[in-house]
């Protein structure tokens, strides 16, 4: 592997329709869970145009108002355009209620250890979890930086620092190498559309540019967290091909579970490929990936090495993983053997332990305005806004490097 490179990654605004898709997907699971934290649902969204497409298949006690929902959440992230409206879209669903099963209610606080073990996955995944020290939080700097930005994009938004923006935007952030090292900053990139409707006229286009670099870049890029910083050489591209306006549902359309590498490490590391989104706590494919975050997490956060990939495969049937490898690219301290075995003796990574670790089920409780819905925007790993949530946790820092 090339230990001099460039690297990009993306993010995107909760305005971006894919984005808005995955927040409608957990919004219906945070609703399901407070009514019923032992609901199984999975649920997908489409949005195109005008029209909000949803379908759902669920096991619950729950009465959950679809179309409600999704309304809540398109105006939330700031949809009230002529082009795309909360009060406007049209709403069309494709609901299943199944059967409910045997198991469906198992209570993982109370049950014992033999039970936990009896209680099996439904789905084959294979997932993976990574961390490195490039950044504070253990999240590859590209995806990081992009996600900081990214998130400013949308608070000068909603503060009408620059209200002429509509909630649709991208970033991407480049950065230089070497010895598989953050050198420098090579480039920033942001896409942001003018809202045609906005009661604050629309600057020029070198003002538009000028704006989001003061409010935006500048703002970020002065955070002392921050690794490295821009330099006289880095590339600052704002809206290179011209003027965008309207942006949104009105110009592209969106899906649940399409932005996974966002969701993740920004194509740093490798993602399973499944959604993340849209699935209740019981979805191997979805909670597998916290787990295997927090082994990694744990490892690097302990001094075992400086960048590490967990990765589990589980089978249908099976309450643990068939398949437990670590990665450590060269940077391990001992053997990646040695970490996997650690692994497997100081991790839970079986199903209802998993949720009873987490506290998965009743999550939306917690968090004011939902947690999965929160979840959905700005990534679902290296998160510092929402307090501390589990799989961020480096409890077990200390006692696997003894």
């Amino acid at each position: 592997m090339k230990k001099d490179f460039i690297f990009i990654s993306e993010s995107v605004t909760q305005g971006h329709p894919d984005k808005l898709c995955d927040q409608i997907s957990d919004a219906i699971v945070d609703q399901f869970l407070r009514q019923d934290p032992y609901s199984r649902v999975v649920t997908e969204c489409a949005v195109a145009t005008a029209i909000v497409f949803i379908a759902a298949r669920f096991q619950s006690d729950a009465v959950v108002d679809f179309p409600k929902i999704a309304r809540q959440v398109i105006k939330q992230a700031g949809y009230e355009q002529s082009s795309f409206s909360a009060k406007t879209c049209s709403i069309v669903t494709s609901l299943q209620e199944i059967p409910f099963e045997k198991d469906r209610c198992f209570d993982e606080r109370t049950i014992s250890d033999a039970e936990i073990e009896s209680i099996t996955v439904k789905n084959q995944a294979t997932v993976f979890g990574f961390a490195c020290n490039q950044t504070p939080t253990l999240m590859p700097l590209p995806i990081w930086l992009a996600h900081q930005l990214a998130r400013r994009l949308t608070q000068v938004r909603e503060d009408n620092a620059l209200p002429y923006l509509t909630p649709d935007g991208k970033t991407q952030v480049g950065i230089e190498y070497v010895d598989r090292r953050p050198h420098r900053l090579h480039s920033i990139t942001i896409i942001a559309s003018q809202n045609p409707d906005s009661l604050t006229p629309t600057p020029k286009f070198e003002q538009f540019q000028q704006d989001i670099r003061e409010a935006v870049i500048d703002v970020v890029c002065a955070d002392h967290s921050l690794p490295i910083k821009p330099d006289d050489n880095t590339q600052i591209f704002i809206n290179p091909e011209g003027p965008l306006f309207i942006g949104g549902p009105a110009v592209h359309s969106g899906l649940t579970g399409r932005k996974n590498a966002i969701d993740t490490y920004g194509e740093y590391a490798r993602h399973s490929g499944a959604a993340l989104s849209g699935k209740d706590p019981t979805r191997i494919d979805r909670i597998g990936a916290y787990a295997a975050r927090y082994a990694a997490k744990n490892i690097v956060a302990a001094g075992l090495a400086d960048e590490c990939e967990v990765q589990l495969s589980y089978s249908i049937g099976k309450a643990r993983p068939v398949s437990i490898q670590v990665q450590t690219f060269g940077t391990g301290k001992i053997p990646d053997e040695d970490l996997t075995a650690i692994l497997e003796e100081q991790f839970e990574f079986r199903l209802a332990g998993i949720i009873r670790q987490f506290n998965l089920r009743f999550l939306p409780d917690l968090f004011k305005g939902g947690f999965y819905k929160r979840l959905a925007t700005y990534g679902h790993v290296g998160r510092t806004d929402l307090g501390l949530i589990p799989w961020e946790d480096t409890d077990k820092a200390m006692r696997i490097n003894c």
